[in-house]
This record gives C-alpha cells, structure tokens and sequence, in this order.
C-alpha cells in the first residue's frame, strides 16, 4: 500500500470524527430513492406542486458553506441538481452536529449521501432541492480529480491521462459525464440488434468459451488447463463452429453476442478480450445476408441518432442502404491499378514487393492477397462498403463460389478503413471442408500460427447434414467506435486490458 496523501489523511480522520459523532458512515439500510435529477430539471416548473416530496442520492459534487445555510450540488447517475441545505432543517432539535461539524466539516466531495426534500426556484431561476433530511450513505476516501472550467467556460478535469482513465474506469465515469453516454449508447446499440433479430424469429443462444479445440477464425488462441479432466482447453477464437452445430440440430436462425479472445497484438483497433455477434440463418446465401447487414446497421444508426448520418472524426457516414459494392479483385485493381486475379502466388509475392508490402515466407495465397487489401484498399473505404466474393485460400469455412471459379462466397464490410463485418455462404460440403482444413494443416507446418486446426466433430455433424446457410460476425467493439465516434477500441471498453502498473 502506498503512502496516504494528505488529503487522504484527512478524510480519514474526518470518517473518525462520523463515527464518534454517532453518524455511520457506510450504514446498511436501504434508502428510498423515489426520482433522478434529471426528471425534476426537465418537469418541474415554478409553482408547481409536484416534487414535493422527493428523495434523491448521489454523490457530493461541490459545496458553498454560507453559516447556517449551504448550497451543493448532487451527482446521480442522471446528472447533477443544486441542492440547498439549512442547518435547523436537517437538524430540527438542539444537537447540530449533523450540520455544523457533519456537512460543513466531515462531508467531502466525493461522499455518497441522501437527501428527502422538495423542489423549488431560487431567485437566480435555479432549479434547487430544498433538504429536509440529510442522510451520510457512504464516505469517499480518495479525493475526485478537480474538475475545472476554462475562461471560454469549457469544462475539463485533472483526470486526461488516457492510461489513468482506462485503469481507474470507475473515476473517470464519475468525473467525465460523456464517457457514460457513450456506453448508453453501446447498450442501446446491443438492444437495438437485439430487437431486430428476436422480430426476424431468430434464437439467442449461449455456446462454450472453453474450448478443447479452437476455431472459427484465423487467430492465436489463449491456452488453459482443466485439473479435473487433466486436459487443455482453449479459450474461443470464435463461436462459429458451434452455432453451426445448432444448424445442423435444427434450428432455422440462431445468433450469439459471445466474449471472444485472440493472442494477438493489441493496438487502438485490438484488445485481447472483445465482443461480436454471429448469426447463422438456414436456407440463405451471402447477397441474402448482405441485405440483413445493411437494413440491421442502418436501423442501430437511426435507434441511436435518428438518421442515417453518423459524425466519425472529420466525416459523416451515412449507412442508408444500399452500400456500395466490389468484389476483392475489383477493389485492389481499382486501387493499386493491377490486376491480381489470375496471378499465383510467386506472382503475387512479385507484385506485393513492387507495392511496398512485406509479406512473410509462411504466408500462402491467400494472406498475400489479405495483405495486398489491407494495405492499399483499406484505408480508401470511409462509407459503408461490402467488399464480395474472396479467393478460396482466404476463406477455408466459406461455400465455393457458383459461378466464378476460384473464389467463395464471402464479403466484408469495411467502413471508416476497418471491417465491421465477415460473412459467408457457408460450406456445407464435409468432403470439402476437410480439404480444407488440410489446407490449413500444411499453412501451419510453414509456420503460419493463425492457421486453423482439423475439428473432427465439426466435420461429424456436417456429414449428417446441414443445410443451405448464411453466416455473419460483427465486430461489436469496432462497430461501438463508429456509432460513438471514438478513435480508440479502449474508449468502447469499460476496462480494457492494459500492463500491470508500476504504481499499483
């Protein structure tokens, strides 16, 4: 433990001074609190005999000790409302400890009280709690960061050290009001989904996170091991492998918001630990899910800010259908200006080292031409757009192409240079599907560590049958940042993961 502060110091000895004053500090009864600030600040008018008897809790935000009266101001998790605090009110027989050592001396700013009261004007026009029971919840310890205005009366706070904000969520959320809103809005924008997709008939589920092989995606896993059964577990990649499995049983639409986790760099676009949602729908295709992409999308944009039109950064994005399509191959000639589809991979290695890419030995083909996307096409794409029908080598889970030989039935979508979204017609074929999971194998001799691994038991259950299927994941996290406007999957995470700190 380090060294206490001085005002740490202080407020400790203040919870003394409660405690031998005969005030609890953190008492155990239940208050009853009865409305939020916000609802008296926006109904009650001058006269009214509503919010005449109200009981609020909150924190204490400031204090102006004037004698025998105060006024404050209470922070709940609506926003914060004036209160006004007169000693022979909250103290109606002789003891006036509560006010005269309690509030004025031993309250800090940070501290958790409640109040009962009745709403009025003061002659200023400000909406104001007049206490006439005041009541210590629980007593703060640690000093809030002073939070301050500019001479432009744009308010700040002590509290701007990215780091320190994501370490210490808990604070920045009392003293940084905006960073609430943003997760609001990222449980409005789970509701949203959700709404959408229970209206369509289609079942949430729940699948494994520990896993006994991974798979689902091209990543690193986190390994674990289970005492009991003496085995190792992984935790999930993904969760497509097992809602397939729901497919195979039976089901028409099953969908998962599932907590995945990837061994992988972590950057402002990766955290270890994230969030996506799969749906799997039977007897549909990828243009079918294209279309349920872009009507779920545009309908979370227009739940969260009644318009298609999302400010991110600089731009607007507007997720009014339709979005705007290309196939790989068009994408990457449209922006390098080459022409890559009928190139292998020694050709493609050529034409990676002539646009500046490096690219590994392990890669095979389709991780070049993953790389090539990435790193000239990408960054080009602000606006919605599906990106469609990928090389086989890239996609080992998508249905081949019925027409264009080579590719699948895949798309993307890319919006503000990153994807939101992966989806395919999915293979159903488990004579294929083991081909290509063989594939995989040999990609994993060269070294490639993102290479799938053989799930005989998945391949079991196709061989009973699954039928036509479209499959879909988004990005939750990445899909929070746009409709939040954050730059940083951090600011999109209540507690991202970060280094141990030195200083804990």
């Amino acid at each position: 433990m380090h060294p206490l502060s001085e005002q740490e110091i202080i407020r400790r000895d203040n919870l003394q001074k409660l405690i031998e004053a005969g005030i609890e500090p953190y008492p155990s009864s239940v208050f009853p609190v009865n409305v939020l600030s916000s609802e008296i600040k926006s109904n009650f008018k001058e006269g009214d005999t509503t919010y005449q008897e109200v009981c609020l809790a909150g924190r204490l935000m400031s204090k102006r000790i004037m004698g025998k009266a105060s006024f404050a101001e209470l922070q709940d998790s609506a926003g914060r409302i004036q209160i006004y605090i007169s000693r022979d009110d909250i103290c109606p027989n002789e003891d006036k400890t509560l006010y005269n050592d309690g509030f004025k001396k031993w309250f800090d700013l940070g501290d958790f009280i409640g109040i009962k009261g009745y709403a009025f004007y003061t002659q200023m026009g400000e909406c104001t709690v007049h206490v006439t029971e005041l009541t210590m919840l629980s007593k703060s310890l640690k000093p809030l960061p002073v939070v301050k205005k500019d001479d432009e009366g744009n308010v700040y706070d002590a509290f701007t050290d990215h780091e320190q904000r994501y370490r210490q969520r808990y604070v920045d959320l009392v003293v940084n009001p905006d960073v609430r809103k943003v997760f609001e809005k990222r449980s409005k924008m789970y509701n949203s989904m959700r709404e959408y997709l229970n209206k369509n008939g289609y079942l949430e589920v729940e699948t494994p996170i520990l896993q006994p092989l991974y798979g689902g995606a091209a990543a690193r896993p986190f390994t674990t091991h289970h005492n009991t059964l003496d085995m190792k577990l992984y935790l999930r990649i993904a969760n497509e492998l097992y809602l397939k499995r729901l497919i195979v049983g039976g089901y028409d639409g099953v969908y998962e918001f599932s907590k995945d986790f990837r061994n992988e760099g972590m950057s402002r676009f990766h955290n270890p630990e994230f969030t996506q949602i799969e749906l799997y729908v039977a007897y549909k295709d990828y243009n079918w899910m294209m279309e349920l992409v872009e009507e779920m999308v545009e309908k979370v944009a227009i739940d969260l800010h009644g318009t298609t039109k999302v400010q991110v950064g600089e731009n607007i994005i507007d997720f009014q259908r339709p979005w705007k399509r290309y196939t790989m191959y068009e994408a990457i000639q449209h922006f390098t200006g080459v022409d890559i589809s009928e190139m292998d991979e020694s050709a493609l290695r050529e034409t990676a080292k002539k646009l500046g890419i490096h690219v590994e030995a392990s890669m095979g083909k389709g991780k070049i031409i993953d790389e090539i996307f990435g790193e000239k096409c990408e960054d080009q794409l602000i606006q919605p757009t599906f990106i469609t029908d990928y090389p086989v080598e890239m996609s080992p889970l998508a249905k081949k192409h019925a027409t264009k030989a080579g590719l699948v039935e895949r798309f993307e979508a890319i919006c503000n240079k990153k994807e939101i979204c992966n989806a395919f017609s999915e293979l159903n074929d488990p004579i294929d599907q083991r081909q290509r999971f063989e594939s995989q194998l040999e990609l994993g001799k060269r070294g490639d560590e993102e290479a799938m691994v053989l799930d005989e038991d998945f391949l079991r259950a196709l061989e009973y049958g699954m039928p036509p299927t479209a499959g879909l994941g988004i990005g939750m996290d990445r899909l929070a940042m746009i409709m939040t406007n954050q730059n940083s999957i951090q600011d999109v995470l209540f507690f991202p993961q970060m280094k141990p700190s030195p200083t804990l």
